[in-house]
């Protein structure tokens, strides 16, 4: 009997001590390096535990989904794992890959959408950007807000472009009732169209202003705005840049948008303006000014009479070809 109770204990105490070790064995493979060289973003999709786990052996950030499983499990009370595109740092243990799963934030894009594209231009660039997801359903010129849009992998696109209509929206809101008063515009669309123009006519914010106020005189006096970037507009049908310099044919083109061939503003905006456009055809410049040209270093000659621009015109012209207006 005594020796029975002895054999007992052995066994006890040998299941003890592997216990012991498995125990520690797995203590220290939870806490290990894992296989990952380099840290990394990975789209983790939403499936059951075992998809995920031979996804991310796949993918090189664990080095054993059924090791992966085990402390998943065994941790399970630590949270649900989550399905996103989520940062792994290098070398991340199981612990950090399971803490990443659980509570890592998304990672977060970057989407600019520059000042004075068109709609078509917008809608290619968010068409090229592959982490987003559906059709743009982009509606109109100016409809959106050029803006750095964060995002999420697998966003859509149309959020995106309802996110730049909020923005728009409210910015012109505030913008419209700080308005300077007389301007010769009787609404924010207006204004809008009036932005396009000057955000294409010129990339020095300190000149958009002055620009504004040129177009603001010539309305008064009904005089044609004469725009070359509303004629790009037109013979491009719409793409905002043409591979060749106007031609006659093209100012001389029957077209809406041709501000050479009809009075006043055309039909709609030829492209989305920045913040400083708008603010600048709602807070223009105090000048008498109806003429401006390129000066043949990015920015313009501004003249307040015919005589006095065509002499503008003739020094730029000895440089350059450029348009005028």
């Amino acid at each position: 009997m005594k020796r029975l109770a002895l054999i007992l204990l052995g066994f006890v105490v040998v299941i003890g001590l592997a216990g012991g070790g498995a125990y520690f064995y797995g203590r220290a493979r939870f806490h290990a390096p894992g296989p990952l060289a380099a840290a990394r973003n990975v789209v983790v999709v939403a499936g059951s535990l075992a998809a995920v786990a031979e996804q991310l052996e796949h993918d090189g950030v664990i080095e054993d989904a059924r090791e992966f499983r085990v402390a998943a499990s065994l941790t399970k009370g630590e949270g649900g794992i989550r399905s996103a595109e989520l940062a792994f740092p290098s070398q991340a243990s199981l612990q950090q890959v399971l803490a990443v799963l659980r509570t890592g934030k998304p990672v977060q894009h970057l989407l600019t959408i520059p000042e004075g594209l068109t709609v078509k231009q917008i809608a290619l660039l968010l068409e090229k950007t592959e982490s987003l997801t559906g059709a743009p359903q982009l509606v109109g010129e100016a409809s959106i807000l050029p803006e750095t849009y964060a995002y999420e992998y697998g966003m859509a696109r149309a959020a995106i472009v309802e996110r730049g209509r909020r923005a728009l929206t409210r910015a012109m809101a505030d913008l419209w009732e700080k308005r300077s008063p007389g301007l010769p515009i009787s609404s924010p669309a207006q204004a809008l169209i009036l932005a396009s123009i000057v955000e294409r006519e010129t990339s020095k914010a300190d000149e958009r202003p002055h620009v504004a106020a040129v177009f603001y005189n010539r309305m008064r006096l009904g005089m044609k705005l004469q725009s070359d970037p509303t004629v790009v507009y037109a013979a491009s049908q719409g793409l905002g840049s043409l591979d060749r310099p106007i031609s006659r044919a093209d100012l001389d083109r029957d077209d809406p948008y041709n501000t050479y061939k009809i009075a006043g503003l055309p039909p709609s905006a030829i492209c989305a303006p920045g913040l400083a456009s708008i603010r600048a055809v709602l807070s223009p410049a105090k000048s008498e000014d109806l003429y401006f040209v390129a000066d043949g270093s990015g920015g313009h000659v501004f003249a307040r009479t015919l005589e006095e621009h065509n002499r503008n015109v003739a020094k730029w012209r000895a440089r350059s070809s450029g348009g005028t207006n």
